[in-house]
């Protein structure tokens, strides 16, 4: 969605985009809304990603990387094919949302051509940022050795955050505002008689299904990612699962009274910005660094499984971070002028 989101506001300020590729990995799937809101030629290459989350809720680390390790020949494929498309295309700039091959092929091939690196992530490697606990988990290293390989020669770094920091000049970071879609910025929230919720793998499901069981009087709304599903699966009269659409995902996420997911950064701001507690499951480590971050600007809580009644106990205390929209609606500012002056 940020990438969407970035394309809208430079053809906007008049600019062109010329191609987007995207990442792929066998366990994701692009979603079919992508291309026909991208507007301009959308193709894939294979690119490292984690496994699958497990029962406990954690994804397996070690066994991502053995997995990744073994697929290097399909992802050198990918370096040769995203400097051909530079050489094809011959654009002024690329931008890169956090794509280990991106980083790689900057480093190789070497191409003539400003290089913008833009995630939330890249804010791990700014010197302000505080991990809280995290700073002495074992997987911290790791995370910060990759978000380093994805902005390899990076002319730019472009931090996403839920606030301002001081600009870490040394580093190249610079701290920007988050990429919100207009589906949310331009919708009117309201408080319903719901919680919605995000689950992206079936050990989410089970955790879901087995507090809903003992909860039945409390409405929820999830969204999933079972390509194999109908459109709309009702459970019973106060579960429903919807099959993923950005557009029916935002305009239930205004009208919900609480949000629950992994704390991916991009919902939890979409939330964030409405007014909404939310409830984050963190699945890695780079999901835990999410939700200190979310907790700090307050978000709202983290929890080891989906349970639903800490996220209900906390709503009473849920206070809106009222700065948080200001600092959102800067974003065209910011963006227009880091990608067009260097």
């Amino acid at each position: 969605m940020q990438s969407i989101v970035l394309h809208d506001l430079l053809v906007a300020r008049g600019h062109e985009v010329v191609a987007v590729m995207v990442g792929k990995s066998a366990h994701r799937e692009l979603p079919a809304f992508y291309a026909d809101k991208i507007k301009c030629r959308v193709t894939t290459f294979d690119s490292p990603n984690f496994l699958p989350a497990q029962k406990d809720n954690k994804v397996p680390l070690l066994k991502s990387v053995i997995y990744n390790t073994k697929r290097s020949p399909e992802f050198l494929r990918s370096i040769r094919a995203l400097y051909a498309e530079i050489q094809i295309t011959q654009p002024d700039v690329v931008v890169n949302f956090y794509d280990f091959i991106a980083g790689i092929m900057f480093e190789l091939k070497r191409p003539k051509v400003k290089f913008v690196c833009i995630a939330h992530q890249y804010l791990f490697l700014h010197p302000h940022f505080s991990f809280s606990d995290l700073r002495f988990h074992p997987e911290l290293p790791s995370l910060l050795l990759f978000t380093k390989l994805t902005c390899l020669r990076a002319d730019k770094i472009l931090a996403l955050s839920f606030g301002t920091h001081p600009d870490y000049d040394a580093g190249d970071i610079t701290v920007v505002p988050p990429l919100l879609r207009s589906e949310i910025t331009d919708i009117e929230p309201r408080n319903g008689d719901f919680i919605l919720g995000y689950m992206l793998n079936s050990s989410f499901r089970e955790q879901v299904m087995e507090w809903h069981k003992n909860n039945m009087q409390y409405k929820l709304e999830f969204f999933w990612d079972d390509k194999d599903a109908d459109e709309v699966t009702r459970v019973d009269d106060t579960l429903t699962l919807h099959k993923i659409n950005d557009e029916k995902f935002a305009a239930y996420m205004a009208s919900c009274m609480a949000y629950t997911a992994t704390s991916g950064f991009e919902s939890v701001c979409e939330a964030l910005y409405l007014q909404k507690p939310v409830l984050m499951i963190p699945a890695h480590i780079e999901q835990r660094c999410n939700a200190v971050d979310a907790e700090r600007a307050g978000a709202g809580i983290s929890a080891a499984t989906f349970d639903l009644t800490k996220l209900i106990n906390y709503m009473p205390y849920y206070q809106p971070n009222i700065s948080f929209n200001l600092w959102v609606k800067s974003a065209d500012l910011f963006f227009t002028h880091h990608l067009t002056v260097f």
